[in-house]
């Protein structure tokens, strides 16, 4: 079964375009890595959150640890978030409409 995450980025307000600037950077090296089902940038007026869906707990812990790509971002945005990113490791509770009550 896939493994959903929702990371949710607080940049600093006139960091905002740099950090997506790093985000749409690495998003690309992510949909390349192994196990990667979804990669989403998603945004409102503060926050930039992240949907992913990845085969396995083993390929996310890869992403995690191991990925090129996340070692780059994280050093690129360094001391330009507002907060700790929130990471969220969610299991699908299927309701209703197969197709529209879960990430497929």
């Amino acid at each position: 079964m896939s493994v959903v995450v929702v990371a949710t980025i607080t940049p600093k307000p006139e960091y905002r375009d740099e950090v997506i600037a790093a985000m749409k950077q690495a998003i690309p090296l992510v949909h390349a890595e192994d196990g990667c089902e979804l990669y989403a940038l998603h945004a409102d007026d503060d926050q930039l959150v992240m949907v992913e869906r990845w085969t396995s707990a083993d390929a996310l812990k890869k992403h995690g640890t191991e990925a090129p790509a996340m070692r780059d971002f994280n050093a690129a945005i360094g001391d330009k978030l507002a907060a700790p990113t929130v990471v969220l490791r969610l299991d699908a509770i299927p309701a209703g409409d197969q197709a529209k009550g879960q990430l497929l």
